[in-house]
């Protein structure tokens, strides 16, 4: 068990300073998407190699589980912070000088995979448990503002307005010329080393945790454990199988609307990625009004939203104007971040009791990565077999519906139960 941490006043301002290194971070990873994906396009790539890019980042969030969260627990967080976005700044620094996009993007995803507990390690230690929801809300909300104007940064970068911009030798384009990409990929790599800069020196929040065995085998069976805690614990069995579900089909889903923004909408790809972010609006409004209005009590009783949110989602397939489509996405957004900010809550609460922040953390990761990964690459599949988008829509739309309502049934008799300490 961790040492009690000093919840002095400056705690409040560690946690603030977190939320603006989360900002920077995110806001680059998500410019950096945009600017991967016009690159596999420069290259004149297939289409399948752009679900692929987000495969190659998310592998390791996967593969690399079992050691992140007894990295985050055996050092200070904030150092591991620091060196997990020095090295996300450097690999992404690497496509300058020509690395293939898909190798770019999954180095990045090294560092990204120990930021993660990392981070959400910090801010359990810094929080008091009620007090979760509401720092879950401001950090979704920073989380997702960041995902908004990342993705519109990144349609930005990847505009005729930045093409001229850097005209130098680096980064050679598909027949040696310089490539129009240049510019955007210097503004990724200094944001992220603007993160690294505000990571120098976070606060310390002086929990500590027993030392554990470093062996590889080990690990992986004390990582085994600590999912099977996890899920054999009742609330945290719900909000993990909910929190895996949406995050696998939200993933997959940002590149379904962008593929539909530019077939049904007609869309250039700076102009789609300006029209997915709205659904990112519509998330931090959700996010908002759940830390103002959901209690730790009532967090599992949500899990019907989760069925209304799958139905919602093949609406998009009955619009078509840019106008309809920015309201509709909002719409969906507001119903994902309404519901998934109270199971994140929860499920942080339920990890921190029953195993540590670090541990968590990283066991949370693992789960939700490797829906991410499934549905990636299941989606992989289908833009290489040329399934229409509009068969996609409706087989994300009907997933969701179907399998929250199998986790609501399943879990029903958890509805009536609080986390402790709530």
């Amino acid at each position: 068990m961790p040492d009690s941490p000093d919840r002095s006043p400056l705690l409040g301002i560690a946690f603030y300073r977190v939320l603006v290194v989360q900002l920077l971070s995110t806001l680059a990873d998500n410019a950096f998407l945009i600017v991967a994906i016009a690159r596999v396009i420069e290259l004149d790539g297939a289409a399948w190699l752009i679900p692929i890019l987000k495969v190659s980042a998310t592998f390791f969030y996967v593969a690399l589980a079992p050691f992140v969260g007894p990295v985050a627990d055996a050092f200070q967080k904030g150092r591991v912070m620091l060196a997990s976005n020095a090295f996300k700044c450097g690999a992404i620094a690497l496509l300058l000088v020509g690395l293939d996009p898909v190798l770019t993007i999954g180095l990045a995803g090294v560092g990204a995979a120990f930021y993660a507990p990392a981070k959400y390690g910090l801010v359990t230690e810094l929080v008091p448990g009620p007090a979760l929801v509401r720092a879950n809300g401001y950090f979704e909300a920073v989380t997702v503002s960041a995902v908004v104007f990342g993705v519109v940064l990144g349609g930005f970068l990847v505009s005729p307005a930045m093409s001229g911009l850097v005209n130098g030798g680096w980064m050679p384009g598909p027949t040696g010329e310089p490539s129009a990409l240049t510019a955007g990929v210097l503004v990724v790599v200094g944001l992220h080393a603007g993160a690294t800069l505000l990571s120098v020196g976070l606060a310390d929040s002086r929990a500590r945790y027993a030392p554990r065995p470093w062996q590889l085998l080990a690990l992986w069976r004390s990582f085994l454990q600590e999912n099977r805690t996890l899920w054999g614990d009742a609330l945290g069995g719900l909000s993990l199988a909910a929190t895996t579900l949406l995050w696998g089909v939200g993933a997959t889903l940002q590149l379904v609307v962008l593929r539909w923004a530019t077939e049904a909408l007609a869309l250039p790809l700076s102009q789609a990625s300006y029209l997915q972010g709205m659904s990112a609006v519509g998330i931090v409004a959700g996010a908002a009004l759940a830390s103002r209005w959901v209690s730790m009590r009532h967090a599992a009783r949500l899990l019907p939203m989760g069925v209304v949110l799958g139905l919602s989602i093949p609406l998009m397939l009955f619009v078509h104007t840019v106008t309809a489509a920015a309201v509709l996405l909002v719409c969906v957004g507001a119903l994902a971040g309404f519901f998934v900010v109270p199971m994140n809550a929860l499920l942080q609460l339920r990890g921190c009791t029953l195993l540590t922040a670090g541990r968590s953390v990283a066991v949370q990761g693992f789960n939700e990565n490797a829906g991410i990964l499934l549905m990636l690459i299941l989606y992989a599949l289908a833009t290489s077999a040329d399934i229409s988008v509009s068969a996609l829509v409706l087989a994300f739309g009907a997933t969701v519906s179907a399998t929250m309502g199998l986790v609501w049934f399943a879990k029903r008799r958890c509805l009536q139960q609080a986390p402790p300490g709530a």
